[in-house]
């Protein structure tokens, strides 16, 4: 939507056929605020998102309840906590109408970047320049493309070196209550032996919830909300109450991975990639969604200036990509190797190495992770042309 506001035509592909009803939390920060704001987003957003956040305590907890560490209030003042399906409604509403394609699957995107083949196409293609391949698939040429196709990208698998993915070591069930339910005051994180669970309020009272267990990727689970219900039974409130409040049938795992390495370059040709198709993280910062909105902003602003030109000069894009990779890469890449880090830290399984990460999370001063943490969310759009 950033590009489509500075004068670029702008056609966004998705491969579901249609919005999908269920989904999870995002915690959005203020970084990510920055990125929204830029491209004319983030009031829409807020209006979607719940604001109880900054008025609990927050940090990470024992199982006990009794408290590790404290986050304070002026370090997530910012933040916000949406319901995945409102966050989608309320960005699919601020593009153009008809610049939205549902049902459409991207196969790949030729080395210069400026062809994609599509899985099908649609009936009223006729006018698009569009060949036949193969019977089924089609191949369309665009001046740019944006690959936002997430961890398992398509378009990334084509690419030189690319460093494949790799699984954490632990899994994370995912659910928001049907009901609302009271938090006692607190949310954040609580910290067991390979045992997670994290608690964020939406809107209304309702709340988002996730539960994470050291396992094998493939452990076959019968009843998946019961097994969540027996990890953490004992745990203390409203933990056992968030978890009742939830319809079985809502609550999904996942297997969390991450990219195994760096990817050389998020650019080739006239194509970039975006999102967790350039640096899919583990979640334990909370900063995957954000990095992407990150993304978005700074493509936007860096090709702002060409966005509505019939014929832009070649080096001007070419300066642009190479920036966006640049500032992209030297951004996002530290702070998945960070987030990879804290998450083995936080699921120690064994009873000796979670006595050492509790004593040591204790001891370190709140103030210090409060400097992280706001650091990390001090971060503002390149204005146009700007070189890394």
């Amino acid at each position: 939507m950033g590009l489509q506001r500075a004068g670029a035509e702008v056609e966004v592909f998705e491969r579901a056929p249609r919005p999908l009803p269920f989904g999870s939390g995002l915690s959005i920060f203020g970084n990510g605020f920055a990125a929204l704001d830029a491209v004319g987003a983030g009031d829409a957003v807020r209006s979607v998102a719940g604001d109880a956040v900054t008025g609990l305590r927050a940090g990470q907890r024992t199982p006990d309840g009794r408290w590790l560490a404290r986050t304070s209030a002026t370090a997530v003042r910012d933040l916000r906590v949406v319901h995945r399906s409102d966050l989608q409604d309320a960005l699919s509403g601020l593009l153009a109408p008809g610049s939205l394609r549902l049902g459409r699957e991207v196969r790949s995107v030729s080395p210069d970047g400026t062809r994609v083949a599509f899985a099908d196409a649609a009936a009223d293609d006729a006018d698009a320049d569009a060949d036949r391949v193969g019977g089924a698939a089609t191949t369309e040429a665009f001046d740019l493309v944006v690959a936002a196709d997430g961890i398992r990208s398509s378009v990334r698998q084509d690419w030189p070196d690319g460093p494949g993915l790799r699984y954490s070591g632990y899994s994370a069930w995912r659910g928001v209550t049907s009901e609302p339910v009271d938090l006692q005051g607190a949310a954040g994180e609580t910290w067991g032996a390979g045992l997670r669970f994290g608690i964020a309020p939406l809107r209304h009272g309702h709340v988002y919830w996730f539960a994470v267990a050291s396992m094998p990727a493939d452990l076959q689970i019968e009843d998946e909300h019961g097994h969540v219900r027996s990890l953490f039974a004992g745990w203390h409130a409203p933990i056992g109450d968030l978890i009742e409040a939830t319809a079985p049938e809502e609550v999904r795992r996942l297997p969390i991975e991450d990219l195994a390495g760096p990817v050389p370059s998020f650019r080739r040709g006239r194509c970039v990639l975006l999102g967790d198709a350039a640096h899919a993280m583990t979640p334990d910062l909370g900063q995957g969604g954000n990095q992407a909105m990150e993304d978005a902003s700074t493509l936007a602003a860096l090709l702002g200036s060409v966005a509505s030109v019939a014929d832009p000069d070649e080096e001007q894009v070419t300066s642009a990509l190479r920036t966006y990779d640049v500032l992209r890469r030297r951004r996002t890449q530290p702070i998945a190797r960070r987030a990879h880090l804290v998450g083995a830290v936080a699921q120690a399984r064994r009873p000796v190495r979670v006595a050492i990460r509790n004593a040591v999370v204790r001891l370190l001063p709140d103030a210090l992770a409060d400097r992280q943490l706001r650091a990390m969310q001090d971060w503002r759009p390149p204005a146009s042309g700007a070189r890394p």
